[in-house]
């Protein structure tokens, strides 16, 4: 898509700095972090939202689980805990219609809901 902002940061268009990259997955920091780790994973394939995964996709949503994980190993939160957060649809708070999943950690996030 020529005007989503990830598809375009995903063809390196647009500056942004990658946590971790593989062939279907990419993770980047957050430009508005709400805690010392805030990055976001999403898949190298536009898919606008959690409910556009088909059955299809069973191999992608396998990729972006295990970008998810080596994501918070890269960024050392993998064993004091983490959040990962979808919003889902601009009245979940989605604000960019690719799907993404924020990691976010590197703070007691407690029982407080960003």
């Amino acid at each position: 898509m020529d005007d989503c902002i990830f598809c375009r940061i995903i063809k390196k268009e647009i500056p942004s700095q990658i946590v971790y990259e593989d062939d279907e997955v990419i993770a980047i920091k957050d430009i508005h972090p709400q805690a010392p780790v805030h990055v976001l994973v999403m898949p190298k394939t536009h898919i606008p939202d959690i409910i556009g995964f088909s059955d299809a996709d069973d191999k992608l949503q396998s990729a972006v689980n295990k970008a998810i994980i080596k994501t918070a190993q890269i960024c050392g939160v993998a064993d004091e805990g983490f959040r990962v957060i979808n919003n889902c649809k601009e009245s979940a708070g989605q604000t960019v219609l690719h799907v993404h999943f924020h990691v976010i950690g590197g703070k007691n996030l407690g029982e407080k809901i960003i």
